[in-house]
């Protein structure tokens, strides 16, 4: 009898097997994230809003944010998913981070080796953890079709018409920019990118002219559409206002906040920086190599123009290019493979440990819970979250007792202003405290750049009519305080309860 066949697996070069191979990465490096509702303020308010479209509200007009509305609209479509909404958006930008890995792949494939673009794919993957990317911040969204208006653009030859192509990466950039507008940096270079490639295959006065409306228009066609939709229900005020105009206005943090969080996001990128760029060292440079460098510096002028470094996220778009660069340099030695390696084993056993430790100094599942319960909705009313987890509306089933539910508009410096929010906040604090919340959610210690005047207005309510009902802690030096109403019989804890001694481990 002939001998038994061997079976055959699928190779690196297997589009199968690589997808497998990068979901099984994503799985196990955001594994940890799937149970816990809370690991960030941002999605969680996002999807509190995807959640509130399905109940009619209208975002800018029930619900005030600064974000474009397609990424409300991610939240929605993963809302629509069932569940309690907080697992199944993190399905939803898992799949993302695959399909952005992917096309990363493809991308280092051009001129990289398999297991260098593997790895390169693989890293990009394993440093979201590293920027609180391990959830659905919005770049976790918005660099995919980012990632695929650029693998677009590389499909052109220099002696190609870009037409084609250059209208169907514009076009995704148009799409990115509704889920956030800070990629109109990259969306800016990969424009003229398109225009030198026009210009390098022969387009020349009224056809190059044509070429470039044409990708304009298709950058601008879903912000318009957008535009558009709201202007035919009469709300073309508030969406310019919360889209383009609040903006001007919102504080930006003190410098040395800013420094601070640059020098963290710094730190984050040392490592693959330092490889991408040792492994450059004395290479001719080809257009490939030009459009990535390229794209990878307007990438960090879109991080410097928006100036904010409080949290590592807002510099995730720099993992992209970055990682395509880094492919090359993976590739050119053995050496510089086993590096590679070792950067993949950082990325694993340290995102897992940042991970955990986030969720110590944040609070997790079972922290959050507790917060729900003591915050509960005993019949009709709503909570108030001045400081704490967005994720308590959907939590505990309450209403929003506010246009402006997430906490950092009426409670933080930065929003201080009637102008970036369109209300005065002290006057929307106040007229929140009127409605007599059944409960009320604050933090311990106060967040140090807290707007102090609607502070002291909510202080004066606690004192007077609220009692404190539990505090729970959600790290080792901070509480969550749940007041309640002091008509309620439940038994109220003594103002001497708030300490952060009492959550030290």
């Amino acid at each position: 009898m002939p001998p038994a066949s061997r079976p055959r697996f699928p190779s690196l070069d297997s589009r199968a097997a690589v997808a497998l191979i990068l979901l099984a990465v994503a799985l196990v490096a955001r594994a940890q994230t799937f149970g816990n509702p809370v690991i960030g303020f941002d999605e969680q308010f996002y999807l509190l809003v995807g959640d509130r479209l399905w109940h009619g509200a209208i975002p800018y007009v029930d619900i005030f944010d600064r974000k474009p509305v397609g990424l409300f609209l991610i939240f929605a479509a993963a809302r629509a998913l069932g569940g309690d909404g907080f697992v199944q958006y993190k399905l939803v930008a898992l799949a993302s981070v695959v399909a952005t890995a992917l096309l990363i792949h493809g991308i280092a494939r051009g001129y990289a080796g398999r297991v260098a673009a593997l790895l390169a794919a693989a890293l990009y993957i394993l440093w979201l953890n590293f920027m609180e990317g391990e959830g659905g911040q919005s770049p976790v969204f918005y660099n995919l079709p980012m990632v695929a208006a650029a693998a677009l653009i590389l499909t052109v030859r220099r002696s190609d018409d870009p037409l084609r192509a250059g209208a169907g990466a514009m076009l995704l950039v148009g799409v990115a920019l509704q889920i956030k507008y800070s990629v109109v940096v990259e969306g800016v270079f990969f424009g003229c990118w398109l225009i030198a490639l026009g210009w390098q295959a022969g387009q020349r006065g009224a056809r190059l002219a044509r070429s470039i409306a044409l990708w304009i228009a298709l950058a601008l066609l879903p912000t318009l559409a957008a535009f558009a939709t709201y202007a035919a229900i009469g709300q073309a005020r508030a969406f310019v206002f919360a889209n383009f105009l609040s903006v001007l206005a919102q504080g930006r943090g003190g410098l040395a906040t800013q420094l601070e969080g640059l020098a963290a996001i710094l730190g984050i990128l040392a490592l693959p920086l330092l490889l991408a760029a040792t492994g450059w060292r004395n290479r001719g440079g080809t257009a490939r190599d030009r459009f990535l460098l390229g794209w990878l510096a307007a990438s960090a002028a879109g991080v410097l123009l928006y100036w904010r470094f409080a949290s590592p996220h807002y510099a995730m778009p720099l993992l992209p290019p970055l990682m395509c660069l880094l492919a090359r340099s993976i590739d050119s030695g053995r050496r510089r493979r086993i590096a590679g390696l070792a950067l993949a084993g950082v990325g694993l056993i340290g995102g897992q440990a940042v991970l955990a430790v986030s969720a110590r100094h944040k609070g997790g599942a079972d922290a959050a819970a507790a917060v729900a319960r003591a915050a509960r909705v005993d019949g009709t009313g709503c909570i108030y979250v001045y400081d704490g987890y967005p994720a308590l509306y959907m939590l505990t089933g309450s209403c929003l007792p506010t246009r402006w539910p997430f906490p950092g508009h009426l409670a933080t410096q930065e929003e201080s202003r009637a102008a970036a929010l369109g209300v005065d906040p002290a006057r929307e604090v106040r007229r929140i405290l009127a409605t007599r919340p059944v409960a009320i959610v604050d933090d311990w210690p106060h967040f140090a750049g807290s707007n102090p005047v609607t502070r002291r207005i909510l202080d004066a309510a606690l004192a007077t009519d609220y009692a404190l009902a539990a505090r729970i802690c959600t790290g080792p030096t901070r509480m969550r305080l749940v007041y309640r109403r002091r008509t309620e019989t439940r038994p109220a804890l003594p103002p001497s309860a708030i300490g952060t001694h009492a959550c030290a481990s």
